[in-house]
């Protein structure tokens, strides 16, 4: 994927401190939860979802997408604030039910729960054994699938 032009800084500032405003306000209201490791991260969560990852919100399921596996689960408000800002259904209203009874944002991720979510991650380091499954997964479907000049899954 060819990489568009970067963006103006003064606007990848302003992007990079509304996840970290997100992040600890969401935190801050729950009265719980990690707002170190979301705050610290912000700049890294959003350079990787706007200049690397290949994602669709209209179409999160999308078969051929990137997968991003967030290990650390306790910095659930990073992806939270990620997916909400980069258009995916997460409402703001959902942002302030974070950890929440019955709310779609948990203290940590969880898959099938929260739209964009690619696995449930709680324990330290469960989220390296996801990504690596869902790598080989993806290589095994290439294999399987892809044909000289028809690659299926790239």
């Amino acid at each position: 994927m060819p990489a568009s032009p970067l963006p103006d800084p003064a606007l990848s500032r302003l992007a990079v401190d509304a996840v970290r405003v997100l992040s600890m306000d969401a935190v801050q209201k729950a009265n719980s939860g990690h707002p170190g490791a979301p705050m610290g991260l912000a700049p890294v969560g959003y350079l990787l979802w706007t200049r690397h990852l290949r994602h669709n919100p209209a179409n999160p399921e999308w078969s051929n997408r990137d997968r991003f596996v967030l290990s650390a689960g306790h910095a659930s408000m990073l992806i939270y604030s990620l997916l909400h800002l980069t258009g995916y259904d997460l409402p703001l209203e959902e942002i302030r039910q974070f950890r929440q009874w019955n709310s779609r944002t948990p203290g940590h991720p969880e898959y099938g729960h929260t739209v964009g979510v690619e696995t449930t991650t709680g324990p330290l380091g469960q989220g390296v054994a996801n990504s690596v499954g869902m790598a080989l997964a993806e290589r095994w479907l290439a294999h399987r699938f892809n044909r000289p000049g028809h690659a299926v899954v790239d």
